[in-house]
């Protein structure tokens, strides 16, 4: 997690900031397939986000020892996530706001931060860091313009983001928790448009 990130904290009328992204069955190939994506940032630049229900062959157990970082517990029932196709060898961590400050972090909302240092992951280590938290390898970015296309082209759907589904739903049912917020069953969705 040596790597730091800036992002542009400048809202627009159309920002998807703190959204979910649900892939569209038109996303059948790769890691957007039947995924869910919490939007951290959207702006005129483009747009970053964390892809929440991807678990990696690995756990934080695994790397916490890569980082030869100790624990007080054991960690190797907690999933690391595949949070998209950019910097996979970068770690992010999606957690709860807590009153500790870190060395890199973007406050997303007045409960969801974004920490991408590893003084976090140390804190996390020994339980002394947020309590609610969700760690990923890579992030999923779109360059100025490719997510509204996306958008345009029903790729997506999108829905205000929820903490509880983030920190609280496992990751196999992120996707049907987010979708059942929108009345909608996404075994039902095709990938076939209609025509009237």
């Amino acid at each position: 997690m040596s790597g730091k990130f800036s992002v542009n904290t400048a809202k627009s009328g159309d920002c998807l900031r703190d959204h979910f992204l649900l892939a569209m069955p038109r996303l059948s190939e790769g890691i957007f397939s039947q995924s869910i994506t919490y939007i951290c940032e959207h702006g005129e630049s483009g747009a970053m986000g964390i892809v929440i229900n991807r678990p990696l062959d690995l756990s934080v157990s695994e790397i916490f020892e890569h980082l030869q970082i100790s624990t007080q517990r054991d960690f190797s029932e907690m999933p690391v996530m595949a949070g998209g196709p950019v910097q996979m060898d970068h770690g992010f961590v999606l957690h709860r706001y807590c009153d500790k400050t870190w060395e890199a972090s973007v406050k997303i909302t007045s409960e969801i931060t974004l920490t991408t240092s590893r003084d976090i992951l140390r804190a996390i280590a020994t339980d002394s860091g947020p309590s609610d938290h969700l760690i990923a390898l890579g992030y999923a970015g779109w360059t100025a313009g490719q997510l509204e296309q996306e958008l345009a082209e029903n790729s997506w759907l999108t829905l205000p983001g929820s903490s509880d589904i983030i920190f609280s739903t496992p990751a196999d049912q992120r996707l049907e928790a987010a979708a059942a917020q929108l009345g909608i069953d996404m075994n039902l969705i095709s990938g076939q448009a209609g025509h009237a």
